[in-house]
């Protein structure tokens, strides 16, 4: 089975260099986790996190991943030999509202680090598309 992340990362391939490249990826990452740890918005997000290995494995693992999904080297898949959202979140229960918090943090994360908007117009895209996959609970 083709990796769910395939067919978009191929379609970034320049991304990675847009958000800045190993730099500009972690910034982001850290960013992020930082709004999901500091602010309101993040709280669902949080206690996702804190269900599972962590927000500081999260910090890493997201890290490795958006590298490789934004088109530069696959850490992620380099480490665990894939690179499919939906095999890495099976174990967790994700439902709209933290799927909706998820992506709030992240848009504010893109304004923070200061991305243009078609750059942040590409991501938010694109991380929609991922975000919407990964929903497998109803409540």
């Amino acid at each position: 089975m083709q990796s769910t992340s395939t067919s978009v990362e191929s379609a970034n391939a320049n991304l990675y260099n847009l958000v800045g490249g190993e730099n500009g990826i972690r910034r982001l990452v850290e960013t992020f986790y930082d709004i999901v740890e500091q602010h309101p918005e993040g709280e669902p997000v949080s206690v996702l996190h804190l269900r599972g290995h962590g927000i500081a494995h999260s910090r890493v693992e997201q890290f490795n991943f958006l590298s490789g999904f934004l088109g530069g080297p696959n850490l992620y898949a380099e480490k665990y030999g894939h690179s499919n959202v939906r095999t890495m979140h099976e174990h967790v229960e994700i439902n709209a509202k933290a799927k909706d918090a998820w992506l709030v943090c992240m848009d504010m994360a893109i304004d923070e680090v200061g991305l243009g908007p078609d750059v942040k117009s590409k991501l938010m895209a694109n991380f929609t598309v991922v975000a919407e996959l990964l929903v497998n609970r109803n409540d």
